[in-house]
């Protein structure tokens, strides 16, 4: 049995890789393989590093998202790629919202007795929020920077895969044991076994690379402006932790830290590229406030050095950092 989801030509054209994780789908996942013991090698040293920094209390987040099932929507359901707000969505989460989702919820599975106050007892609820918070960060958001790297390479990788072999190509590199391309369907093992059929209707499809959800694909059909589907990022079995300690790339100002080697302009373009992997050049030049010749001559000389890379798509050039790059950035040395 698997999950199909059928394609027009329409469809194919508005398909697109996501261009940053999402922290919700990263944060879902994240509490789920806590709980559990898979991958050792790829998880092992973080689940035992974040086990250690969680607080009693965090029992309520994980209560309410077991390792398998649905969890409520509220807790995850906002597709915006910022974590702040992210945590502030969350936390703005209307009373009703919050009663329905655990009513869905408990359709399925037995909810904890505290759970079926959480709509009418503010002072609870405030507590599920700060809880969640405290999740975030020491599962997530300590390992951030580490994220968005590990998804801008998959990203490029992606759209190499696309100028080289096409969307075929393209399916074909997301999850081989459980994503299979039939044109114009896409055939989908689910962990569930979940037999059904999603008509994109002209919509098409988000590719949403994520570092923890390494194994089975996550299908959001409901998602704004068009579903998504989960993958995994840097599917290999080499140990998650960085080798930097958590918040090292905050504890510097790499522009400054660059200028002396590079120059204040081109450390400036190299941190706006590793901020926004495959940003095009012209939104490169706004970010850092260059005419677009300017940035297009910088983006030359950091590709030539092997810090950045190039992808050519239709009249576009997008640019990423390559592990070169953001090791130079790590370092804060020049």
């Amino acid at each position: 049995m698997v999950y199909r989801i059928h394609f027009t030509a329409e469809d194919l054209a508005r398909t697109r890789v996501a261009a940053a994780p999402l922290p919700s789908v990263e944060l879902d996942i994240a509490v789920r393989m806590v709980q559990e013991r898979s991958h050792p090698v790829r998880f092992g040293a973080w689940r035992q590093q974040a086990l250690r920094r969680l607080r009693p209390q965090a029992r309520m987040v994980l209560d309410l998202i077991r390792p398998m099932g649905a969890s409520p929507d509220f807790l995850g359901a906002t597709q915006t790629d910022s974590p702040e707000e992210f945590l502030q969505q969350v936390r703005s989460t209307p009373s009703s919202q919050v009663q329905r989702d655990l009513a869905r919820i408990a359709e399925h599975r037995a909810l904890p007795a505290w759970a079926r106050r959480l709509g009418d007892d503010k002072e609870l609820l405030e507590q599920l929020w700060d809880t969640w918070e405290h999740v975030y960060a020491q599962l997530v958001g300590s390992y951030w920077p580490h994220i968005v790297e590990c998804v801008a390479v998959e990203r490029a990788e992606r759209m190499r895969d696309v100028l080289e072999g096409g969307i075929a190509r393209l399916f074909a590199g997301l999850n081989p044991q459980r994503v299979r391309w039939e044109a114009p369907v896409l055939h989908i093992a689910m962990a569930s076994g979940l037999d059904a059929d999603l008509r994109l209707e002209g919509r098409g499809l988000l590719l949403v690379p994520s570092v923890f959800g390494c194994e089975a694909p996550v299908i959001n059909p409901d998602a704004k402006p068009q579903p998504t589907l989960t993958y995994p990022a840097n599917s290999d079995q080499r140990p998650f932790l960085p080798t930097a300690t958590p918040h090292a790339r905050t504890s510097h100002n790499p522009a400054a830290s660059l200028a002396t080697l590079l120059g204040r302009t081109r450390a400036a373009v190299l941190v706006a590229i590793a901020e926004r992997p495959g940003c095009t050049t012209r939104e490169l030049a706004i970010t850092v406030g260059v005419a677009p010749a300017s940035a297009s001559e910088h983006a030359t000389v950091l590709r030539t050095a092997g810090l950045i890379d190039t992808i050519r798509l239709k009249n576009m050039a997008l640019h990423s950092p390559t592990s070169t790059g953001l090791a130079l950035l790590d370092s804060g040395t020049g």
